[in-house]
């Protein structure tokens, strides 16, 4: 059984266990009366239990080396393990402009805004990747930044919850969303970074063009994927009063700019989706799941048993076996 001590410094005080053993010899061996002559008591045979009063003394240096051992901590490997992790760098920019408040994605058989669906599926992304620094960035008429990079993604899913449209003012920055989230990783030193933008309307505020943000992003390794949202066609929009109840709907043409879209992904390297449903942003978001994947390997670690317990307890059961022998019958008298 091989065995690895955690504090093997301990294992010095056994160079005193034999002197120990020693002092405490010869303490018990000392004349406790003096006798001119000992001829009288020669024909009177030993006692058996002088040879196991003897033995004591070996019974206590044992004791003693078990229980040094013990402070030692001794240990047995059981296994070697090297974790595995996922991790990657990703900024998550997502439009938040008027247009996201139209109703053309269902779930349950009820419709809901483009931007609740949107929030929803992000929500679960953020929740499968436990081991990726993630960052957030909004935009309508200019970009704003939810979160900055983070692993505490509790916080970062408080913070979408916050998200709304209205936010900051109307608008669609395309490319100024897009600077503001490469500009989010471009100090860091990871070998994979990428950018999943989320838009359903074409540029039209900002003051940085969509296609220069994009050319920003190639220049500093920065992958870029795409996504489309809305079915396309016309939409149904709430108008709201001041107190955010629904009034009335109005319909709303599409404008989506996948050309632009399909540019920045080719450019970057990346890939450009189109979500026309519900059901299509989940399988959106769950493809680049699989498709951003790193495996980091952590410094490998053993799997350690403790037996410093096969040491403690049977020294000090030998110690108090010799101390209670050594105060009842092997007592020395007087």
């Amino acid at each position: 059984m091989k065995l690895i001590f955690a504090n093997p410094w301990f294992l010095l005080l056994l160079a005193l266990v034999p002197l120990v053993v020693w002092w405490r010899q010869r303490l018990r061996w000392s004349s406790a009366l003096r006798l001119a002559t000992v001829a009288p008591f020669r024909h009177i045979p030993p006692s058996p239990w002088l040879r196991v009063r003897q033995g004591l003394v070996v019974l206590r240096g044992v004791a003693l080396a078990c229980l040094v051992i013990a402070l030692a901590r001794p240990q047995q490997p059981i296994g070697e393990v090297k974790a595995q992790a996922e991790g990657i760098d990703i900024v998550l920019c997502l439009d938040i402009s008027g247009s996201m408040l139209a109703e053309d994605f269902e779930k349950d058989g009820r419709r809901y805004s483009r931007v609740d669906i949107v929030k929803e599926v992000v929500r679960e992304f953020i929740g499968k990747r436990s081991h990726d620094r993630l960052a957030m960035v909004v935009f309508a008429g200019r970009p704003y930044t939810v979160c900055p990079l983070t692993l505490d993604h509790d916080w970062m899913v408080n913070s979408l919850d916050r998200v709304r449209v209205g936010l900051i003012e109307d608008g669609t920055a395309i490319g100024s969303g897009l600077g503001a989230s490469v500009n989010r990783l471009r100090d860091i030193k990871a070998k994979s970074r990428i950018v999943v933008l989320l838009t359903d309307g074409v540029n039209n505020a900002g003051k940085l063009a969509p296609d220069l943000a994009a050319d920003a992003a190639k220049a500093l390794g920065v992958k870029v994927y795409t996504i489309g949202a809305g079915a396309g066609g016309v939409a149904p929009i709430p108008v709201m009063d001041q107190q955010g109840r629904k009034l009335f709907y109005r319909t709303m043409q599409a404008d989506l700019d996948e050309p632009l879209l399909n540019r920045i992904a080719e450019k970057t390297g990346g890939l450009y989706f189109r979500a026309t449903d519900t059901k299509k942003l989940q399988e959106i978001y769950a493809t680049i799941d699989k498709l951003e994947k790193r495996k980091l390997e952590a410094p490998s670690y053993r799997q350690m048993r403790e037996m410093f317990g096969w040491f403690l307890w049977p020294g000090l059961a030998m110690l108090l076996v010799e101390v209670g022998l050594g105060q009842t019958r092997l007592r020395k008298l007087p």
